[in-house]
């Protein structure tokens, strides 16, 4: 009896709109229920006093669980490739992406 052949991985066609504008997002939000992860992806200005959200993406968790991996895969091979990203460390991206510049120094 011969071993099991391994499954191949099935191509997907994905047709993308000649009219598909990209969105631009440095700004993610994400809720779940027991069924879908949410996505809220929006944009905030510096000093501006709210976001807005530019798209929303429903999936399930296994979906998501499959982004991840994904995206992690991309991201070593960008890394391999361009160098290690470099995060903040700190309390949150947001508070150095969007902390207040401090006030001038009084010069006397």
């Amino acid at each position: 009896m011969s071993p099991p052949k391994p499954a191949r991985a099935k191509q997907v066609n994905v047709e993308l709109p000649e009219d598909l504008e990209p969105k631009y997002a440095n700004f993610v939000l994400i809720t779940h229920s027991p069924a879908e992860i949410i996505l809220d992806f929006a944009q905030i200005l510096p000093r501006a006093p709210k976001g807005k959200v530019q798209s929303r993406i429903l999936m399930t968790p296994m979906h998501a669980k499959l982004l991840q991996n994904a995206l992690s895969q991309n991201l070593t091979q960008y890394e391999s490739k361009f160098g290690a990203i470099q995060t903040f460390q700190g309390p949150t991206l947001a508070d150095h992406l969007f902390k207040q510049a401090p006030p001038p120094a009084d010069k006397e």
